[in-house]
């Protein structure tokens, strides 16, 4: 069984809520340094099989097709 991390964030210029409401909880909360956060997904995917150029492809089709939405979001695979 092998594992790949698919981690989703916003694109940059996409406008982030979630992420500006949990800045701003940061500096009530007395963590002022804090200058900004953008808020994302990870999932974890097992497969059977190794984590081999096929695989790879598959669990971006995967990520690209089902976990993320590519018009407002971009993805990272990494092994886990």
């Amino acid at each position: 069984m092998a594992r790949m991390i698919v981690e989703v964030m916003l694109k940059p210029e996409i406008h982030d809520p979630q992420g500006e409401a949990i800045a701003s909880a940061c500096h009530r909360l007395g963590f002022g340094q804090v200058l900004g956060v953008r808020q994302g997904k990870r999932f974890e995917v097992e497969f059977e099989g190794p984590a081999d150029e096929a695989a790879v492809t598959a669990i971006t089709n995967l990520a690209r097709d089902l976990l993320s939405n590519p018009v407002i979001e971009v993805f990272t695979l990494h092994a886990g």
